[in-house]
């Protein structure tokens, strides 16, 4: 009998049962391992892989938008994941997403104003079988959108984009934590949050990772979005507090100084924001 090597096998296993128990009491479950694409699956055909311990999309000419998504499906969650794309792609986060049982005609918004005031708005039909969902936006371009709430494949934006520019890092690892509790979903850019609001049209779904499409763009042929460390803890749904509203910071990610601080944007054109303050009082800039 092998005594040393018995109780050395026994020391390695106790060393390890904190770290286990840990990850069961705190519900984390660990999307990505780091090595494989093992519980994930593709919608679209993209080029995803795997590389120095990140999942790579990789755009290719010809392809659609194409998402990396989860084998399971999740409904309340708080998850965390770092990105870094380059400068010419879009990409995002999808969460409660889907796939179009049949054809489906929905009215857009892209985000963007009328001369009027009004939205912008276009109809659009999505073919059977079209990936779709709550998408938080990765947008590196000029307006920098990231963090805002889209509905890809359907509505569009659910509330008007915010510019993150202030807090979004160009060329560098960016945080995202996105929380999902019942009808209410929140959204976090480096730890400033950007999204706060109430949607109750899709409960649950699959994670995914968007690699957006980019047709015969040779500039943008090559261009890449990586992602790493994609945790997600199981949390409770609870009835949200607050009527379908933007973020209470969103004046601060938007650099309107201390005088704005507190204030829910109520509506924004391409002339003027509304806002509401705390105290119920409306203001404009």
């Amino acid at each position: 009998m092998n005594l040393p090597s018995l109780s050395l096998g026994l020391a390695l296993i106790v060393s390890a049962l904190p770290n286990i128990a840990m990850a069961t009491l705190e519900g984390t479950v660990i999307l990505f391992d780091g090595r494989s694409l093992d519980g994930w699956q593709n919608f679209g055909g993209g080029k995803f892989y795997v590389e120095d311990g990140m999942i790579v999309g990789e755009s290719l000419p010809g392809y659609p938008n194409s998402f990396l998504a989860t084998a399971k499906q999740y409904d309340n969650f708080d998850l965390e994941v770092d990105f870094m794309i380059d400068p010419l792609i879009n990409s995002g986060i999808q969460i409660r997403s889907g796939v179009h049982a049949e054809t489906t005609a929905t009215t857009r918004w892209g985000g963007r104003f009328k001369p009027d005031g009004s939205k912008d708005e276009r109809k659009v039909t999505w073919g059977k079988g079209r990936f779709w969902g709550y998408q938080v936006e990765i947008d590196p371009s000029e307006k920098c959108w990231t963090g805002s709430l889209y509905e890809e494949a359907g509505r569009g934006f659910l509330h008007p984009p915010v510019s993150t520019a202030k807090v979004y890092r160009s060329g560098e690892w960016n945080h995202f934590r996105i929380v999902a509790e019942g009808k209410r979903i929140r959204t976090w850019l480096n730890g400033v949050s950007v999204t706060d609001l109430q949607d109750d049209l899709t409960p649950t779904g699959y994670i995914a990772l968007q690699l957006h499409g980019v047709a015969d763009f040779k500039e943008k042929i090559g261009q890449k979005v990586r992602w790493k460390n994609i945790t997600l803890k199981k949390v409770p749904a609870r009835l949200a507090d607050n009527a379908g509203r933007k973020n209470a910071t969103q004046a601060d990610v938007m650099g309107l100084g201390s005088n704005w601080t507190g204030s829910f944007l109520l509506m924004e054109s391409p002339t003027h924001r509304t806002f509401r303050r705390s105290d119920k009082t409306v203001i404009a800039d």
